[in-house]
């Protein structure tokens, strides 16, 4: 590569996370170089030799403390490395901007409807995508419209599937629904799609410009403990560790291109569907990179590397050829010495 290294801050590197698979993907690319930081002491990214130096920030005033850290690296590159940065980050793009800082992801508009499951819901539906019958449970009359079993979860903050829950009766829908309640969040009932035909994580590309730059399929690997949050009463529910085989599925990409189409994406998103009678069946999408993502580039797809040339310079690389095969992953340890927590 010809051009030195260019600077990338990448905010939220908790360990086993988005932001560390991020940092693989850039040193898998070449020619970057690669900061870290994050509101935890305990975040395995902050003592990852994947970055060239990290920095610990606090909560409070949490935008202007990404934006020194950016100053700090002379990073004018930003990728949010979770849900809550991307959304944090993503309401305070005009300020980073003015900072000389550029978020890399969607559009904040996008970033913004997509977030609330229920407003994605409904985006979808009305621009002809076939989605699982979704509703807001606010009684028993809205599950017998969506039929048992079901999934009941949060509008917000589903990632790695955290809060949702499989109910086989009105009763024990209500029950994870007042509990959703209670902890802030507007419930969701969505119809139970099986898995019998495959359970796919689709990472889609779209440039600025609307145009789709690439995408990859992983149909979900569902025997393994670490790909699991829940399986009983007929039901499963996948956690947010995918793996699995990526092939080319041309049909499902397609389909899945479809859907950053019709919601006007300009960035990464990640659907998620099970498939029935061959259709792609989507029960989340979220508008950012996906902890997928470093499978992806390993496949022969970086969608990181591939999204900042063309942010830097207009460059548009082809998604080079997929590499099939069954893609796998693991948990990694390390030991911080007392003395060197940041």
């Amino acid at each position: 590569m010809n051009r030195p290294p260019v600077n990338v801050m990448v905010a939220g590197i908790g360990g086993a996370s988005l932001g560390t698979e991020i940092g693989k993907c850039l040193r898998l690319a070449g020619g970057y170089r690669i900061f870290g930081c994050d509101i935890s002491p305990s975040a395995y990214g902050l003592y990852d030799s994947i970055f060239h130096e990290t920095y610990r920030i606090g909560r409070e005033d949490y935008v202007a403390q990404v934006i020194h850290a950016c100053r700090q690296a002379e990073a004018r590159w930003l990728i949010p490395g979770g849900e809550q940065p991307m959304i944090l980050l993503g309401h305070a793009s005009d300020a980073l901007q003015k900072e000389g800082v550029c978020l890399v992801g969607n559009a904040p508009g996008l970033i913004a409807a997509f977030s609330d499951k229920e407003s994605t819901f409904r985006k979808l539906a009305q621009a002809g995508i076939e989605i699982p019958r979704t509703r807001v449970l606010a009684g028993a009359e809205d599950l017998r419209e969506i039929g048992m079993p079901c999934i009941v979860k949060p509008a917000t903050g589903t990632g790695g599937s955290a809060s949702v829950f499989y109910a086989v009766s009105i009763e024990e829908a209500l029950l994870y629904a007042e509990f959703i309640r209670r902890n802030g969040s507007t419930p969701l009932a969505q119809e139970y799609i099986g898995a019998e035909e495959g359970e796919f994580t689709i990472g889609v590309l779209s440039l600025p410009d609307g145009s789709v730059a690439g995408s990859i399929a992983l149909r979900r690997a569902l025997d393994a403990k670490l790909s699991v949050a829940y399986r009983g009463r007929g039901g499963l529910i996948s956690s947010g560790y995918s793996q699995g085989r990526i092939d080319a599925f041309p049909e499902l990409c397609r389909q899945a291109e479809a859907v950053a189409l019709a919601i006007g994406s300009r960035g990464p998103i990640n659907v998620q569907g099970r498939v029935r009678n061959g259709r792609l069946l989507p029960f989340e999408i979220n508008p950012r990179f996906s902890a997928s993502t470093y499978l992806r580039a390993l496949a022969g797809f970086n969608e990181i590397d591939v999204f900042l040339r063309f942010l830097m310079s207009g460059e548009r690389l082809a998604a080079g050829p997929v590499k099939p095969g069954w893609y796998l992953r693991s948990l990694t340890e390390t030991v911080v010495p007392d003395g060197g927590m940041k």
